[in-house]
């Protein structure tokens, strides 16, 4: 299995794994080894696509040279382009949208019992496919799975809440290869919570395509708050996460549900994507500069220890120099303690891409570059600041360099930064407290606390 692109994607790899275990299949250190590779690609923007197609042409080279009996490609680049696909890469055997799992099973098991021949019901009818490839409608897509077979270290896992959009931001294709929200029931989630529990998970972090947007399709009312509440009083889970906010959906009952503490992390993913009225309402994100620099605020100051990560988009259609300004401006004003920045990428079905005002490749980059300079040196400021404290950690477990690694309570997995850790008798899946010893760019240096010291540490924090 080769999962590519975002942890949505990852969450439907498990998936689609769990189904493919519980009909014998075995899952395989390396393609080399397999009789079938199954990939799931990612389709958001130009880069994501590039990998997605790069990795397709790797694995049919396994395929010509005699090393694989079939190739089934899966995923978001296959509900979007389909056909042009097939045309592409002869070799592979299947090709299948964002269908349930047990389609890419059936897909998988005609990849070694040629010739395929697939079709997918919905909505009281078939849906059209060509004899090797499957795009149902991804609006039927089910927003409850089957069992997983988890690829992330025991120890964390991530838990999808809801499928689809209904924002239609400007630049954005998730609507039309997702379809639109469809909320999974509040039951469905803590059934899998408590599963994923149960399988040694103890951080859980929530995931969707907008997590605070959950239970309002249909004019519904916001449902986050409540389930988080619910998910808090579950034993045994020592960490949960929240990722993929809107700023427009930062409710004041959300807010204090973050600053009612553990397990419930002070981390917002909050994804402005820029900070200039104009070009905010071009994209369609139904805020304002000062709408966030109120929401930040407010989070700030209820959550004082919160750690916001956000994401920008440089180079969309008429931003001008002025605009660009007012951004970095705001980003120096609002220090993010975590930030990911992005070249905007046109993508064929959104509104951005009828827009006038293109920006010239090189002038995005230089963009991206500044933007990406400035946070360097707002997180090194932030990280030289916590050297002498005691902060708290889970330990990840051993880097490619043979060091124990892990995260801090401020860092979210293979989005932000890590610390690696003094001692070398350490376990994966560890929570405790460490003391940050040095630190290097997004990265920091640490000891573990003995459990002694890290009660009483504990102790006076609550205490003040």
């Amino acid at each position: 299995m080769v999962s590519l692109g975002c942890v949505k994607n990852l969450v439907d790899t498990e998936g689609v794994l769990g189904a493919l275990a519980e009909r014998g299949w075995l899952v395989a250190a390396r393609a080399r080894d397999a009789d079938v590779v199954l990939i799931n690609t990612c389709g958001f923007i130009a880069d994501a696509r590039d990998e997605s197609l790069g990795v397709i042409e790797e694995i049919t080279k396994l395929k010509d040279a005699g090393r694989l009996r079939g190739i089934v490609v899966m995923g978001c680049l296959v509900q979007r382009l389909g056909q042009e696909l097939v045309e592409r890469f002869p070799a592979v055997d299947s090709w299948v949208g964002l269908a349930a799992p047990d389609a890419v099973v059936q897909a998988c098991r005609h990849a070694l019992d040629k010739p395929l021949s697939l079709s997918v019901r919905g909505k009281g009818e078939g849906v059209a496919a060509t004899p090797s490839v499957c795009l149902p409608d991804p609006a039927i897509r089910a927003t409850d799975r089957g069992p997983r077979l988890r690829v992330t270290p025991k120890h964390y896992a991530y838990l999808r809440i809801a499928e689809g959009c209904d924002n239609r931001c400007g630049y954005c294709t998730i609507p039309s290869i997702r379809g639109p929200l469809r909320s999974r029931a509040e039951a469905d989630v803590l059934r899998e919570a408590r599963e994923l529990i149960a399988d040694d998970a103890r951080e859980l972090i929530l995931i969707a395509q907008d997590t605070t947007a959950y239970g309002t399709e249909n004019g519904g009312e916001p449902r986050l708050p409540g389930l988080l509440r619910q998910l808090r009083t579950l034993d045994r889970l020592v960490w949960l996460r929240l990722l993929y906010t809107h700023p427009a959906r930062i409710t004041d009952d959300l807010i204090a549900v973050l600053a009612e503490g553990r397990p419930v992390l002070p981390y917002v993913d909050l994804p402005i994507q820029h900070a200039s009225d104009r070009i905010l309402e071009r994209m369609g994100r139904r805020t304002t500069r000062d709408g966030l620099r109120s929401v930040i605020a407010r989070l700030r100051e209820r959550v004082p220890q919160i750690v916001l990560r956000t994401t920008i988009i440089v180079g969309f259609p008429g931003e001008e120099d002025s605009d660009f300004r007012q951004l970095l401006d705001f980003l120096k004003e609002t220090r993010f303690e975590r930030l990911g920045a992005f070249a905007y990428s046109p993508e064929a079905g959104t509104a951005a891409v009828e827009m006038n005002g293109k920006v010239p490749a090189e002038v995005k980059e230089e963009r991206l570059a500044a933007v990406m300079e400035l946070q360097q040196q707002i997180a090194a400021e932030q990280s030289a600041e916590l050297i002498g404290r005691e902060i708290d950690i889970v330990v990840d477990g051993r880097g490619n360099d043979g060091e124990w690694a892990g995260r801090t309570v401020r860092d979210a997995p293979d989005a932000d930064g890590t610390i690696r850790f003094e001692q070398t008798n350490l376990e994966a899946g560890t929570f405790g407290r460490a003391l940050i010893t040095d630190a290097y760019g997004y990265d920091l240096t640490g000891s573990m606390m003995e459990q002694e010291a890290e009660e009483e540490a504990e102790e006076e924090e609550r205490t003040g």
